[in-house]
This record gives C-alpha cells, structure tokens and sequence, in this order.
C-alpha cells in the first residue's frame, strides 16, 4: 500500500522519516499473531501505559528492551514439570513476542505485573530545548538596549 504524502510535506518541516515510518507501519507482517491481547493508554500529559493480558505467566518470563525506538517484549513460559490433563484449555500460555515503535523522546519509566496483566510505563521526556518558548518581538528599544549590553560584554 502506497501513500500519497505531498499534502503533509506541503505543511510540515523535518519530517523526512515520516514517510519510513508510515511505509513500516503498513508493510509489517499482517499475519502477526494477535496474542497476547493489549491496551495502549493515555494516562496523562505525556504519558502512556501498555497493558498485556498475560495470565499463567511469572514476572520471570518476561523480557522488556528497548533498541532505536523499538520496544520488544517477549514472554517465554517456564516449564513447570506438573503433568496436566486438560478436558479445555482455553488459557493461552505460549511463547510471544509484541514489538512496539516508540515516537522520539519517548521512554521506558517502569513495567510491572499484577493480576495477569504486564504493565509498561510511558513517558514522553522532551529535552529543554524542544520546549514551547515564546519569542519576543524587539521593538526599536529594545533592539537598541540589546545592542549596548552586547557592546558591554565586548568591552
């Protein structure tokens, strides 16, 4: 599937890799399986939380990292050397792995597991610099006040 992405460039500037993303996005495997099922949740002003529904799992089973905006989440289920004998099983406890694309800026805080339930703490941490600031407009006077005090500094 191709997008047409001449109207977003048209109005935007430095989102050059939008077009990978989106391109990744829409090119990834739709065969993936749907297990485990999860949730993706706003929890405040930048930050998330993903919520996995993993029951039959033990906090040991899990492997959570983050590479290059990529957090992978694999859970592996720990032989347990009971002998069962289902008459339904409708419990999945199998292996997985869940990728996840991390915008920029956004960090791992904290995972947990309570309940079934693995739970991965956002946050979005924006460095200073990429923070709303507002511009001043220079008046006449103040062009002129600014231009003494970098007279002084020279000085």
């Amino acid at each position: 599937m191709k997008i047409d992405l001449a109207p977003i460039y048209r109005s935007t500037v430095g989102f050059d890799n939008l077009a990978s993303v989106l391109d990744s996005v829409f090119s990834a495997d739709t065969s993936a399986s749907s297990y485990p099922p999860y949730n993706i949740e706003v929890i405040g002003e930048n930050k998330y939380t993903i919520s996995l529904a993993v029951a039959g799992f033990q906090e040991d089973d899990f492997d959570i990292e983050v590479e290059k905006g990529l957090l992978t989440v694999r859970g592996k289920k720990s032989e347990d050397n009971v002998e069962r004998q289902y008459l339904y099983q409708g419990i999945a406890a199998r292996d997985f792995e869940r990728k996840f694309n991390l915008a920029d800026y956004v960090e791992v805080s904290g995972a947990s597991y309570k309940n079934g339930l693995l739970t991965i703490t956002l946050e979005k941490q924006l460095p200073e610099e990429m923070k709303p600031r507002r511009i001043p407009i220079n008046t006449s006077e103040n062009v002129i006040e600014h231009q003494q005090q970098e007279e002084q500094k020279a000085a």
